[in-house]
């Protein structure tokens, strides 16, 4: 065991898609873990087989740890984890760091830390990128703001789980570079989207399309997660739903007006996924924008898979 898992004691709050396999990750590599269980059974049960405590509050979560983790949507739920009745506030001890790996708005984190520094603890964003996949095997992205020393502090922790670490600025930055990636990469969903909604209106197919985009200058991961949706049905390529796509837009858009900059081309980006996010269902992922944005422009772009067509 390294020096830092024998000294650290982790609590780790969202077991969800991405979550899910960071815990894991951490408590395989040595570290003592404590966690808040969830309505879904499974990972819970999955992390006390390998050797992690339960506990029933944040609080909790936060009396038997030094470090915690927090994975949940954005803003809202991070907030009423640390500040809410039996949350993460009651239980901090002074010395103590919390390390949000939320895609959260740079403006409540900023807060946040604050009001944590005047009890004696510490604030770090870490959000990620990549996908469960990698969540799972350990190699994701984490942006990572914080000071030198308390990032020297938690690099170990996150190296558990993160196979690119890059220590983006002071607390804050994390989360502002989070939505400046994520701008770009939804960006991309909603250009491939209209590209393809175009190419099939005029008669291209999503096939002939991609026979051209497909290893070309304009090819990257992105585009290849975001087709497996369109050519092949695949609806796990890129479990990012449509629903966070819009929240992080908004709290973009929320940064560009706080920073004075139009941000004309992320609030085109917004409204696409805004039609998507009003009329689908919850359970729908970033790459089936392209079917709406087809459906809006009187194209078929509904997915074939075993000779059936797929629904979203």
């Amino acid at each position: 065991m390294n020096t830092t898992a024998a000294s650290e004691k982790i609590g780790f709050i969202g077991l969800g898609l991405m979550g899910h396999g960071i815990a894991k990750n951490i408590v395989d590599k040595g570290y003592s873990l404590t966690f808040l269980g969830r309505k879904n059974r499974k990972p819970a049960e999955d992390l006390l087989g390998r050797g992690a405590t339960e506990a029933s509050t944040s609080r909790d979560v936060a009396a038997a740890s030094t470090i915690v983790f927090i994975c949940v949507t954005g803003s809202r739920e991070v907030e009423a984890i640390i500040r809410g009745p039996g949350g993460l506030k009651e239980g901090l001890k002074k010395g103590s760091v919390v390390v949000d790996c939320s895609t959260s708005d740079p403006v409540s984190t900023i807060a946040l830390a604050a009001e944590l520094k005047a009890l004696g603890i510490d604030f770090v964003d870490a959000p990620l990128s990549r996908t469960p996949k990698e969540a799972w095997e350990g190699t994701l992205d984490a942006m990572v703001g914080a000071p030198d020393a308390l990032f020297a502090r938690v690099k170990p922790v996150i190296e558990t789980w993160a196979g690119r670490i890059v220590h983006i600025g002071d607390t804050g930055d994390g989360h502002r570079m989070k939505l400046l990636n994520n701008f770009i990469s939804l960006g991309y969903a909603a250009i491939y989207s209209e590209a393809l909604a175009l190419a099939e209106k005029v008669g291209i197919s999503p096939p002939r399309f991609d026979s051209v985009i497909r290893n070309g200058r304009m090819d990257c991961g992105f585009y290849q997660t975001f087709m497996r949706w369109t050519l092949e049905g695949d609806r796990d390529a890129h479990k990012f739903t449509i629903a966070n796509a819009f929240k992080d837009l908004t709290y973009l858009e929320s940064m560009a007006g706080a920073a004075g900059i139009a941000n004309p081309l992320g609030n085109a980006t917004k409204n696409a996924f805004a039609g998507a996010h009003a009329t689908g269902p919850a359970e729908q992922f970033v790459p089936m924008l392209a079917t709406h944005i087809g459906k809006v422009n009187g194209v078929d772009l509904m997915p074939m898979k075993d000779g059936k067509k797929q629904t979203i």
